[in-house]
């Protein structure tokens, strides 16, 4: 309830101008209540990643209410089927409504908040990047890939994911359809694939 009224603020008035004392009132909780759950602002948006995160179905959280990785179906197939849909599916997500607005957020406030932008690329991509280098992990014995940067290729299959259709939703010029979306996935997966049998990574 708390974290789910951190995000309207948020996403309504930015993280500088959203008021705890509000989130409380807007969660019908007090003050004391909401800093026994969180210490500080920073912490309550890191919830709000957190939550953010869940929503691709990669995290779940712990009995102790922390956000854990869990491997989604795509895990036990091999690359050339896994990554076109893990593709999409992080597309899907990074292109919604609710992902966009939180991204502007980030960009507007972080010059003045720099711990906003460590925590939300640590929530956010940490989570995106650690989630592709534990299914290399499993699958570079199979492939025979040699990859000594697993985040680094993380990193740029998302770049290549965002690289077509990203800027044009931020920017409210496009909405990408359920093709461009598929497509962008297939190519961005044949991309990053010929990447890491270069040995680029």
């Amino acid at each position: 309830m708390i974290v789910d009224a951190a995000l309207r603020a948020f996403l309504e008035n930015g993280y500088a101008e959203s008021s705890v004392n509000r989130i409380a009132e807007e969660a019908g909780v007090s003050i004391k209540t909401l800093y026994r759950h969180f210490e500080s602002k920073d912490d309550l948006f890191s919830a709000v990643m957190e939550a953010a995160c869940s929503t691709t179905g990669t995290q779940s959280g712990s009995a102790e209410g922390v956000a854990e990785l869990r491997e989604p179906d795509w895990f036990s197939e091999p690359p050339p089927v896994a990554l076109p849909i893990a593709g999409g599916e992080y597309l899907r997500h990074a292109l919604s409504e609710e992902q966009l607005a939180l991204y502007r957020v980030v960009t507007r406030d972080a010059p003045r908040f720099p711990e906003l932008a460590r925590r939300y690329r640590e929530q956010v991509a940490g989570a995106r990047d650690a989630l592709f280098a534990s299914y290399l992990d499993r699958w570079l014995p199979v492939t025979g890939w040699k990859v000594k940067d697993k985040y680094g290729a993380a990193a740029t299959f998302a770049a290549l994911l965002k690289a077509t259709l990203f800027d044009e939703a931020l920017f409210g010029v496009k909405s990408a359809s359920e093709e461009e979306i598929a497509s962008c996935a297939r190519n961005a997966a044949v991309q990053i694939m010929v990447l890491i049998e270069a040995g680029q990574f």
